[in-house]
């Protein structure tokens, strides 16, 4: 379905299809995603033309042109990504508990889906494809508000998905896209009865709005500022390639390194730390003690002097700061501030001082010598996300199927009643 030929019934139509969906063998379902990542990969040509056109409109210095941006290679990795859903465990009606009460009364709590899912996401076209196959595994309708940028890209994807429903003989309505504009976001946002959960994907602007004007439940995702905290302790030539890692796999995600925090004794190997960011021209902006070691160690029109403004950035670019402490606990008091409670990361050789950073980090995800990178639901074997949860009612980190269901409690008994 075009999303400029919406249907005004999309609300009614979303909620018909999702109880439909209960009604769905998993073989069935596992079966429509396997067809859906061998469709994707046969329509890539189609997708990558529809892509172009909105690439073309995009200015390539934009940090959010690599989200926007499908290549063959990206493709056959979604695609690779559907069929590890398809594959994995359907998390439908697992019992939770059950219990039989004196009076022969039997009570099961058992998992459910939430039923209608509502995602609002910036340029990101992956997305359209990874939401869609989650929420169809987890017996979810899902309805998608993706960005202008991405409108083309989106558009495609939904008709090859629609394409291979109908395949099927299942409602296409089990995705709906609405068009990119604002009114649609008001109305999504308003859809109380109709729509179960909202999803946001994008930056801190993203998730703020659609906090501040939802009627309907929220579970924020994305948003992302990413420390490391180089430790007293740690070793050299782990911390440089996890930090050139975390900062340069792909600078527009939300995993991506933003600060690196480090103890002030081993501001001597901090050109070793930074020789590598040089090769991809990260612009780094150095506290006063950071700056005095880089100084004539790292190009110069790439180190700048830090401001209070500096930190608490999500950057989404190849940008870095450096903040200098002379304890552990001032690096963690650092990090309590200007964290989003999304992904950091401590290298150190002391356990002591891990297991300190490990317990009092509030963060979704917590890393040892690991680079921030694998915050990603694919990377913690999860099949694929809907986004990273940095929240703590319901989930919390890479949302995946368990993340897209609820409970409920089923109550059986034999003409049981109540004094």
């Amino acid at each position: 379905m075009n999303a400029t030929a919406l249907k005004s019934t999309w609300k009614q139509d979303a909620q018909k299809a999702s109880r439909s969906l209960n009604l769905i063998h998993d073989e069935t379902i596992q079966k429509v995603l396997e067809a859906l990542a061998i469709e994707s990969v046969e329509q890539t040509e189609f997708i990558l033309t529809e892509n172009a056109r909105d690439l073309a409109a995009m200015d390539k210095s934009n940090p959010m042109y690599d989200r926007l941006l499908l290549s063959k290679e990206r493709i056959r990795g979604i695609a690779a990504d559907i069929h590890n859903v398809a594959l994995m465990p359907s998390p439908l009606g697992k019992i939770l508990m059950e219990t039989v009460r004196p009076n022969g009364m039997k009570i099961t709590k058992v998992t459910v889906p939430f039923g209608v899912v509502g995602i609002i996401y910036e340029a990101r076209p992956n997305v359209s494809l990874d939401v869609f196959s989650l929420c169809l595994k987890s017996g979810n309708a899902c309805i998608l508000k993706g960005g202008t940028d991405a409108q083309y890209s989106n558009q495609a994807i939904v008709q090859i998905i629609q394409s291979v429903l109908l395949k099927f003989g299942l409602d296409e309505n089990i995705i709906t896209l609405l068009p990119p504009g604002r009114e649609s976001t008001a109305e999504l946002l308003t859809a109380v009865g109709y729509v179960d959960v909202i999803i946001p994907r994008g930056g801190k602007a993203l998730i703020d709005f659609v906090r501040d004007n939802s009627k309907i439940p929220v579970i924020e995702t994305g948003a992302g500022i990413c420390h490391t905290y180089f430790d007293e302790f740690g070793d050299p030539n782990k911390g440089k390639e996890i930090i050139f890692n975390a900062k340069t796999r792909r600078v527009s995600v939300c995993n991506s390194l933003d600060c690196l925090v480090i103890h002030e004794k081993q501001l001597a190997n901090l050109p070793l730390l930074c020789q590598k960011l040089a090769e991809k021209d990260v612009i780094i902006y150095a506290d006063v003690k950071a700056y005095t070691f880089l100084n004539g160690k790292y190009p110069k029109n790439l180190l700048q002097k830090a401001t209070a403004e500096s930190y608490g950035i999500e950057f989404l670019d190849y940008k870095m700061a450096i903040k200098t402490v002379e304890t552990i606990e001032e690096a963690i008091d650092h990090i309590s501030i200007y964290s989003s409670k999304h992904s950091e990361c401590i290298i150190s050789e002391n356990e002591i001082n891990v297991n300190l950073f490990d317990k009092t980090v509030d963060a979704a995800c917590v890393y040892t010598n690991v680079s921030t990178a694998f915050t990603d639901g694919a990377q913690f074997g999860l099949g694929a996300e809907i986004g990273i949860s940095t929240q703590k009612l319901h989930a919390r980190g890479p949302m995946a199927l368990a993340e897209l269901c609820t409970y409920k409690w089923i109550i059986k008994g034999d003409g049981c009643i109540r004094n």
